[in-house]
């Protein structure tokens, strides 16, 4: 079953929420594939921005 959603109602309520590809993700965050395997196990090819930067972890860089 479908239904038709109105954009501009869903705008004002903020329902609206950016979806990402993970490898995309993962190669504009500089993640490691280890990372990337791991964010596609856990979502799939897909996932919403907030649920990435949330569970994305990164090594720390010491100069």
């Amino acid at each position: 079953m479908s239904e038709h959603l109105d954009l501009s109602q869903l705008q004002k309520d903020g329902v609206v929420r950016r979806i990402r590809s993970v490898d995309e993700f993962c190669r504009r965050y500089r993640l490691s594939e280890d990372e990337r395997i791991r964010l596609t196990r856990l979502f799939g090819s897909f996932a919403s921005e907030h649920e990435l930067l949330m569970n994305a972890t990164r090594s720390p860089v010491f100069r």
